[in-house]
């Protein structure tokens, strides 16, 4: 019972907690009604005061608009009242027929009740009136901010909000201000600069910002001059307001001045608004208050890349069109152009990655791009242009173009040796180079005497710092920086000639010391020789021949060969001296600065000489310390060798060259030894089709059995094999023996240059099935003769050298500075048109070339749809440079990689890399030099009786250092060798060696070194006078076989004949 009682007890209590709970959730139901019910019927109640609202706005502008009702300034106040209590986005309708009715207002003559900003004067309404035309003008801006105005009906609506700011913010279009009101004046200037620093706060500068971003940042700007003159005059008025404090100077730079471009549209629509900034000095204040490091650095970070990029354009243009401001503030508008410069550069990257973006103007760039800005980038790189155009440079260097260089008489340039490369005719070209002022003055020579802590020189230093960085920074567009850096003639003799001022003694001391010390000046001063480096680097580049040799534009030869010597052992010093050794960041780049100017000058001269002899050679280096290093492996050694190869004299070079092949033959085990002896390969060859076996035989080969021993023998058209035991003699014939038939322009592999018939491979090859594979295979054949040492006497063209040494990938070829190698004539041509006065268009040139090719016309366009394009005055200079790239690599680039191809699996590339293009033919042919008869005979060995005291050897020896001129000696050595020239390490390195066998009967009947022979020739005992027999030779084994003959003039006529008729090249 006990626990019947207490279950009905706990069933009791739950029925009243849920009932408790029941009336609880009642309660918030009946709460929450009621709340909900009030702010419906609040809801509901606006909307109807809002739709009650709206109605009142509508029936007063429809009232207006029929001329039912007249409106005043109060009514126009209470009624915006409303409006604004109310507005919102679909308001904007309304809202635009009240700024029209406040604007209408102001214009009503004579009826001051009418006039809006009449309220402002009103004791009770001035507040109120204040606040709403804030409201009213703060909702104008955030209207234009959205606004496209390319689109029609949105310009209308710019052009609107813009008067309605405009009207506000100054009081000069108020009629209340007029005949008795100027007293009104003072007061409501301050009511309009009240309305200004409330727009300020609030972002009136980003939505001025916006607005002309969106009409400018563009190919064709979408505002017209009248919006354009109205923003910027609300962008000036703040800036004037505030008598141009740094805090509105700063927003006016941030947000106006580093719109893209905005100088160039105001200059082109608005000249009004350019006087404004000359009449407020604004250029000025702008140098001046960027010329305080932090602010400057401030607003660079403010703006980022891009757009620092843009402030930099219209200031820029800005100094352009303010010559006198710019004179004046050089050196302050110097120091702030550097300062935003170096801080674009932080974001240049050096390569792609996933973190860059690409710039048109800067390049790989580590910031977002606004790719909004890249339709008005080439408009800022106008302006970025004007930094390098002559008015900017003539003020910038003002100081160092007034510098007279004195003047003298004219002197005619050096006399160059006639080759067929640099004798190109020119009709009245000294009278034409003579005219120009820049040839008629001294020879500029270091000197010294200039402070380099003066005003002056710090001057030019910071502005060569300037053009630098530019350089540095402005990647993409760094060709057009130096192009317009060479463009005065006097610039860069002028730079230089400032330079050769500098310091006690001027020119190499002074930089020396610069790059040990780390200061500031130093700094500069090295920036000013980097930036004169870069500069003529690139004026000599673009310069032809004619401009350089025959007028001497910009420099005279005899400064080019002092420049030269200074930049020579300014680079032997930084190696030697083991500076680039440890050189990074502007020390590196200084050096392959100074490096790249010395280069493009030693390659001028390879290719046509202008320096004395020995002017590249450091006398100071010996050869025997520089091969110990390099056996050392010491890095100055190393480094002396890949940039400055030429200080070491080129025998030197030519005996590393041999040792390096010499042990490559050691590691690939091709030298006999003691203990192992090389693999031979042994090929037979059909006289009759020497160059098909050779071809089908040595092709398949690997690499190392080519450069390993080579046994050949030769099996005559019965099919016998020939007599004779190749101790290389016979691979020397066969070798030669290919190479002349492979380079015989009648097989059409090879052509000839007009003129000094040099070898460069034929454009129509392709008759050949296989020429690609016969190219690589003469590449290969090549290789094997400079391999082993072999001169044959193949002469190439110098481009086509070029092109198998890699030159014309460097960034400085010019395929148009090699094209008198391959025609002189068609060179001539080429540059008459580049020289014409005229309209070019007039030549009906176009884009593409015909050619006659086995009596076909055929045209090669030059570039795609080249044959519809004609030549005009502006793309002349591409047309040239297209059409030398053409002839010389277009048209043979297949050829010319095969041949590549085959020659560097046998000739590392880097081996050459210490050899100029001359210096490389002299590799292939020999030297070059008259033959040193006093060498040869030194090294010459005598068989069959013969001896050096042996009369017949003395004639002979006589007859060729006497009697034979210098053309007849290269004759017999040719007849001997097979090449006219000698060994480039003399005739002790010729293999075989010389020798001089004495006969007495034919060939047929010779059997060599008989001990009857032999005593016979040693007492000048004969059979019978050989007076009938000529002299033969084997060149194989570089044999002279000579007949012991009674008279001294006997032996001379026979062998001038023999020599002539090229009887010899036969196997013994």
């Amino acid at each position: 019972m006990f626990s019947a009682a207490q279950s009905s007890k706990s069933e009791f209590l739950d029925k009243a907690r849920q009932a408790r709970e029941e009336r609880k959730g009642q309660k918030e139901k009946e709460r929450a009604a009621i709340q909900i019910q009030a702010l419906v019927r609040r809801f509901l109640c606006r909307c109807r005061l809002q739709k009650q609202i709206r109605k009142e706005v509508d029936d007063y502008f429809q009232a207006s608009e029929t001329g039912t009702s007249k409106r005043n300034a109060l009514s126009i106040f209470k009624l915006a009242r409303k409006l604004l209590f109310i507005y919102c986005k679909d308001d904007k309708l309304r809202f635009e027929k009240l700024c029209r009715a406040i604007l209408g207002s102001m214009d009503v003559e004579n009826e001051p009740k009418v006039w809006y900003v009449s309220l402002a004067l009103s004791k009770d309404l001035t507040i109120p009136w204040l606040k709403q035309i804030k409201d009213v003008l703060w909702i104008s801006c955030q209207l234009l901010k959205n606004l496209k105005p390319d689109i029609l009906q949105d310009s209308k609506l710019v052009t609107l909000y813009l008067t309605m700011l405009v009207t506000f913010t100054d009081t000069s279009t108020w009629r209340i201000v007029r005949g008795k009101g100027e007293a009104l004046r003072p007061a409501l200037t301050r009511i309009c600069e009240n309305i200004m620093g409330h727009l300020n706060q609030k972002g009136f500068y980003s939505i001025l910002q916006i607005l002309l971003t969106n009409g400018l940042a563009r190919s064709r700007p979408s505002l017209s001059k009248g919006t354009l003159t109205a923003i910027f005059t609300l962008s000036l008025r703040p800036v004037v307001a505030a008598h141009f404090s740094d805090n509105l100077l700063r927003s006016f730079l941030i947000h106006i001045m580093s719109v893209p471009a905005v100088v160039y549209h105001l200059s082109v629509l608005t000249p009004e608004c350019m006087a404004s900034i000359q009449t407020h000095d604004l250029l000025r204040k702008f140098i001046l208050f960027l010329s305080r490091e932090e602010q400057c650095l401030d607003i660079c970070v403010c703006l980022e890349g891009s757009h620092t990029l843009c402030l930099l354009g219209n200031l820029i243009h800005l100094g352009y069109l303010n010559d006198k401001v710019l004179e004046e503030e050089a050196n302050h508008f110097v120091k702030d152009l550097t300062d935003m410069l170096s801080y674009c550069q932080r974001y240049v990257s050096q390569k792609k990655s996933n973190l860059t973006h690409w710039h048109p103007v800067l390049g790989w760039f580590s910031q977002t791009v606004d790719y909004g800005l890249n339709e008005s980038m080439p408009l800022v790189t106008k302006q970025l242009q004007y930094l390098w155009g002559v008015p900017v440079i003539r003020t910038l260097f003002s100081d160092v173009l007034s510098k007279k260089l004195e003047s003298q008489e004219p002197t005619p340039p050096p006399q160059q040796p006639s080759t067929s490369q640099n004798n190109i005719p020119v009709k009245n070209l000294f009278k034409r180079a003579f005219q120009k002022s820049a040839s008629v003055r001294n020879i500029l020579k270091p000197v010294g005497g200039k402070r380099v802590d003066s005003a002056e020189v710090q001057k030019v230093c910071s502005i060569c710092v300037l053009y630098q960085t530019a350089l540095s920074t402005l990647t993409q567009i760094r060709l057009q920086i130096l192009t317009g850096l060479t463009h005065l003639d006097d610039l860069l003799p002028k730079l230089w000639a400032f330079i050769c001022e500098l310091g006690p003694q001027g020119g190499l001391k002074l930089f020396m010391e610069c790059l040990n010390n780390d200061t500031e000046e130093s700094k500069q001063l090295l920036a000013m020789l980097m930036l004169f480096c870069d500069c003529s680097r690139h004026l000599i580049t673009i310069l032809d021949d004619i401009e350089v040799y025959e007028e001497q534009t910009s420099f005279k030869i005899e400064e080019l060969i002092t420049i030269s010597s200074f930049l020579n052992t300014f680079v032997y010093k930084m190696i030697w001296d083991g500076i680039l050794e440890n050189a990074k960041g502007e020390k590196l780049e200084l050096f392959h600065s100074v490096h790249g100017w010395l280069m493009v000058l030693y390659e001028r001269d390879c290719r046509r000489r202008f320096s004395p002899d020995d002017h590249w050679l450091r006398k100071d280096l010996k050869p025997s310390l520089l091969f110990q290093e390099l056996e050392k492996g010491k890095k100055r050694a190393q480094l002396l060798l890949q940039y400055i190869p030429h200080v070491i004299p080129h025998k030197n070079r030519v005996l590393l060259f041999r040792n390096i092949v010499t042990k490559e033959k050691e590691s690939l085990g091709l030298v006999e030894t003691s203990s192992a002896s090389p693999h031979v390969t042994h090929i037979t060859i059909r006289r009759s089709r020497m160059l098909e076996d050779g071809y089908d035989q040595l092709r398949r080969l690997p690499v190392n059995s080519i450069k390993g021993v080579i046994r050949v023998k030769f099996v005559n058209d019965l099919g016998v094999d020939e007599a004779g035991i190749d101790q290389d003699g016979v691979f020397k014939e066969f070798l030669e023996e290919i190479i002349k038939k492979v380079f015989n322009p009648a097989l059409n592999l090879f052509k000839t240059t007009s003129g000094n018939e040099r070898l460069y491979p034929s454009p129509t090859s392709y008759i050949h099935e296989n020429h690609l594979q016969l190219f690589e295979f003469v590449g290969k054949m090549l290789g094997k003769a400079m391999y082993e040492g072999i001169v044959v006497d193949v002469p190439f063209a110098s481009f086509f050298l070029s092109q198998v040494l890699g030159h014309h990938h460097s960034t400085f070829y010019s395929s148009i500075d090699e094209l008198p190698s391959l025609d002189s004539e068609f060179y001539k041509n080429l540059t008459s048109i580049k020289r014409y006065d005229g309209d070019v268009g007039d030549l009906g040139l176009t884009l593409s070339y015909d050619e006659d090719v086995m009596g076909q016309l055929v045209c090669h366009e030059l570039i795609p749809g080249g044959k519809t394009m004609p030549v005009t005055n502006e793309n002349k200079i591409s047309y040239i440079h297209l059409m030398a790239h053409f002839r010389m690599h277009t048209q043979i680039k297949e050829q010319t990689t095969a041949f590549i191809r085959g020659f560097r699996s046998i000739i590392n590339p880097e081996w050459l890399h210490m050899f100029s293009t001359p210096e490389v033919q002299r590799l292939v042919s020999g030297d070059n030099a008259e033959i040193d008869l006093d060498d040869l005979k030194k090294h010459t060995v005598y068989y069959g009786g013969f001896h050096s005291s042996h009369r017949v050897i003395i004639w002979l020896w006589d007859i060729l250092s006497s009697d034979f001129n210098a053309e007849e000696r290269a004759m017999f050595l040719k007849f001997v060798t097979s090449c006219s020239r000698p060994p480039l390490l003399g005739f002790a390195y010729l293999k075989p060696p010389f020798s001089i066998r004495c006969v007495e009967v034919s060939d047929d009947q010779d059997t060599g070194d008989t001990l009857g022979s032999v005593l016979r020739g040693f007492f000048t005992i004969r059979k019978k006078e050989p007076g009938g027999r000529l002299p033969t030779s084997s060149t194989c084994f570089n044999l002279l076989k000579l007949p012991n003959y009674s008279k001294k003039s006997i032996l001379r006529d026979k062998l001038r004949y023999a020599i002539s008729m090229n009887t010899g090249f036969e196997l013994s």
